[in-house]
């Protein structure tokens, strides 16, 4: 990919996982990042790392909770305050719960729709028409394996999965002659926090890739000439996905269900 010294990327989800790695995969390449989250602590840590190898500037914190209404209209007026231009946008933020839909908590509920859609799509209506309007730009909607097909026991993260593909690819489709890259990457399980916050870990263990692997598969779609609307990282990922498309909606749905909840009867 080419050099992007002098642009500046925002990236949501910052404090640990995939986006700790794309912030240091983007700085790597010359960009300044702006890091967003909720623990304020673990973003000074890693500004700090990214300032020892790149300088006091490389990286600013903004640490605030992305799951309050209107979060991503208010982080949108204080970057346009400043005068910051936003070249790179990385929607890296969400989380999932592993539980029957009825036994989750309403606000539990409320908050994964805000940060995994609503923020999403505020952030990327602030930043993407300037990107289109000088021609060039990244946008990057992590959004996951769980978006190709419905997913018990985590039913709303499924659906709001399904959602950041079907947006980001359709943005793509807008965008592909704009000189803007749009690209939905699809991680299966991968060696984030995240099945910690999320409750538990479904038995995905030997599919679980590296944070490295999901940096190389994003990097190659974005080193493409004609980069593509989405990108599953991994092959077994890959099959996984597509797999579904060669049964019944209702067999993958009780396939999908044993999977995931393993101790009950479907």
């Amino acid at each position: 990919m080419e050099d992007l010294t002098g642009k500046t990327a925002l990236i949501t989800g910052a404090s640990s996982g995939l986006g700790e790695s794309y912030a240091i995969e983007f700085t790597d390449r010359g960009a300044k990042v702006i890091l967003v989250a909720r623990r304020a602590d673990r973003l000074r840590a890693l500004a700090d790392q990214i300032a020892a190898k790149h300088g006091i500037y490389a990286a600013t914190v903004l640490p605030m909770d992305l799951s309050v209404k209107d979060s991503g209209s208010t982080l949108a007026k204080v970057l346009k305050g400043r005068g910051t231009q936003i070249d790179i946008l990385v929607n890296n933020a969400g989380f999932g719960h592993t539980i029957d839909f009825i036994d989750e908590d309403n606000k539990s509920v409320v908050d994964e729709l805000t940060v995994n859609v609503h923020t999403l799509v505020e952030l990327t209506h602030a930043f993407l028409p300037g990107m289109v309007e000088r021609k060039e730009g990244i946008v990057i909607n992590i959004a996951s394996t769980a978006a190709f097909q419905s997913l018990p026991y985590m039913a709303v993260y499924g659906a709001t999965k399904a959602f950041v593909l079907s947006f980001t690819e359709a943005l793509w489709g807008e965008t592909r002659r704009s000189g803007v890259k749009v690209l939905a990457v699809c991680p299966g399980p991968t060696e984030t926090e995240f099945f910690d916050a999320g409750g538990s870990d479904p038995a995905l263990g030997k599919m679980i890739r590296s944070r490295e692997d999901v940096m190389k598969t994003t990097f190659k779609a974005l080193s493409k000439r004609k980069s593509p609307g989405s990108v599953i990282d991994g092959g077994v990922n890959k099959v996984t996905a597509i797999s579904s498309r060669f049964f019944t909606r209702r067999f993958a749905i009780k396939l999908a269900a044993r999977v995931m909840n393993p101790n009950k009867k479907n």
